[in-house]
């Protein structure tokens, strides 16, 4: 690998196969025709997948940029049922007071079509759950090691999380009962890491529905200059 002393430091050249303009416009084009797929399901299937999937899924993750390379995230995988129901408990508890008095009506309303309540049965039958910290401050050696633009590196991380499960054929809910503090305490994570998302991670129900939804067309999300 062809390496170069930069201001000090060892970089290594980028290398990656040209793409002509056509390879260029069809590999966009599958891409989006992919993920125009993606649902958030919330009826799993029970039955197993195997776990270095979900490493790799992981792996994807943390190939996401981050503030100065600082990679403050940790992802914690659960497939332990008796911590999946400790889980499932507290987020019920928090979402049954959020829906009770938390949410204003606007916010109930919204979520009408989607079909939701503070039931989340999803946290039990989804062979994984992934959690998502982020890490406030790294520490190493003892000492507290600033990190820059966390939320923004986490949310992007998730994101790339959210495509590699959809890629593998896997499906997926974004799950952010608030407060969530309470996953700090079943997983015992230190107090540099703050809960950011919960996924719960499998297959889809043979028969699954999902709401009727359309997505903004480019016109709607694009303003070109």
């Amino acid at each position: 690998m062809e390496k170069k002393e930069i201001n000090g430091h060892i970089h290594v050249r980028y290398q990656r196969p040209e793409t002509s303009e056509a390879e260029l416009k069809e590999r966009a084009k599958a891409f989006f025709h992919e993920m125009n797929q993606r649902r958030t399901v919330r009826e799993f299937d029970t039955r197993p997948v195997p776990v270095e999937v979900l490493e790799n899924i992981i792996r994807t993750a943390g190939t996401a940029p981050s503030g100065a390379h600082k990679e403050p995230w940790t992802f914690c995988l659960i497939s332990e049922p008796d911590i999946k129901s400790k889980i499932r408990e507290a987020a019920e508890e928090e979402e049954r007071i959020s829906y009770s008095h938390r949410m204003p009506d606007g916010w109930k309303a919204d979520l009408k079509p989607l079909g939701t309540d503070w039931k989340k049965p999803f946290l039990e039958e989804a062979p994984y759950l992934i959690v998502v910290f982020k890490q406030s401050y790294g520490i190493h050696e003892g000492e507290k090691i600033q990190h820059y633009y966390v939320s923004e590196s986490v949310g992007i991380a998730c994101g790339f999380l959210i495509a590699a499960i959809h890629q593998a054929g896997l499906v997926t809910v974004t799950h952010t009962p608030s407060p969530m503090n309470f996953l700090s305490k079943i997983l015992n994570r230190p107090e540099n890491e703050k809960p950011f998302l919960l996924l719960p991670v499998g297959f889809a129900k043979e028969e699954t529905y999902v709401p009727d939804l359309q997505r903004k067309s480019l016109e709607e999300i694009l303003v070109r200059y």
